[in-house]
């Protein structure tokens, strides 16, 4: 069943509250690393990432998005 919801501000940014028992539901806890993906440019996909391959290509994944960009990054967080 489809759920609307609404950004909430939260800093410069905003942020899509998600209700515990739909994170109860996925397992999903504050540890848990999220994969965020936009496969056909209009809809957005978070995938629970868990297990120890999936942890290590995400922080693989990041640490080449913050060589390639981090500076460009920091200058839009300000």
């Amino acid at each position: 069943m489809p759920i609307t919801k609404k950004l909430t501000k939260h800093g410069n940014s905003y942020a899509l509250i998600i209700e515990r028992a739909i994170l109860e539901l996925l397992g999903i806890d504050d540890e848990t690393l999220l994969q965020i993906s936009t496969p056909d440019g209009s809809s957005i996909i978070v995938t629970p990432l868990k297990g120890k391959a999936e942890k290590q290509r995400f922080s693989t994944s990041m640490r080449k998005i913050n060589k390639k960009y981090g500076r460009t990054l920091k200058r839009l967080a300000e």
